[in-house]
């Protein structure tokens, strides 16, 4: 039941994302808007593929540093300042949300 609750958080991060990516420069829509946007979706894909895997310990690491990866991306934005710091603020307590549960998972993984 966890990994749907994961997967519904990546969702709602994906849609808060599009909505803070629409406001980036004209200039970085393809560039690094479009690195975040499939960082994104790739994590989502990975979320997915663990729910549906029954051996998922490589997956879920390549779950893990795709978060990571997504983290840095949103970070850079903001200190780019193509992101407020409020929506900043917004997307890392989704990321962080979507992190602890990530844990959990491989915490219950390792038992």
């Amino acid at each position: 039941m966890t990994e749907l609750k994961v997967r519904q958080k990546c969702e709602d991060m994906i849609a808060y994302g599009y909505v803070a990516l629409q406001q980036f420069p004209k200039a970085e829509k393809h560039t690094l808007a479009a690195d975040i946007k499939r960082s994104m979706f790739r994590l989502l894909e990975l979320v997915i593929i663990c729910n549906k895997k029954y051996y998922k310990k490589t997956t879920m690491q390549e779950l893990d540093v795709e978060l990571d990866v997504l983290r840095s991306y949103v970070r850079l934005a903001m200190m780019l300042k193509f992101l407020s710091f409020h929506k900043y603020e917004v997307w890392s307590g989704y990321l962080n949300e979507i992190g602890k549960m990530i844990g959990g998972w491989l915490k219950s993984l390792k038992d």
